[in-house]
């Protein structure tokens, strides 16, 4: 094991630890997938689409009817979860239904859950 001391004498860099930690770095474009997706599901309302869409499909005005809000304020949430893709939409004549893109975005919700809930 490689070990060097820093410029005051008092700490020690394990060079081994910090190149694979280099080598097995995320790249900008994988970071910026992922903090943008960790913050959309931070903000509360679009948390609480998420999971009332865990349950199945559900149009606007439901999710609206749901949470209280409008239903031009759920779209607007709506569309940045689908920039995401988090979820995904199908048209019934003039209706959009919504539901989670796929199984990794309720993983995602459950895995937090169950860390929070420890």
């Amino acid at each position: 094991m490689t070990e060097t001391s820093d410029l005051c004498g008092s700490r020690v860099i394990h060079e081994e630890k910090v190149e694979r930690a280099r080598l097995n770095a995320l790249g900008p474009d994988d970071i910026n997938c992922v903090t943008r997706t960790f913050k959309a599901m931070g903000d509360p309302t679009r948390l609480r689409i998420l999971w009332a869409l865990e349950l199945g499909e559900m149009c606007v005005c439901d999710i609206a009817a749901f949470l209280g809000i409008t239903e031009s304020a759920i779209s607007h949430q709506l569309k940045t979860l689908r920039h995401l893709d988090l979820v995904t939409n199908r048209r019934e004549g003039t209706v959009l239904y919504y539901r989670l893109n796929d199984h990794h975005v309720s993983q995602l919700i459950n895995l937090a859950l169950e860390h929070v809930r420890e």
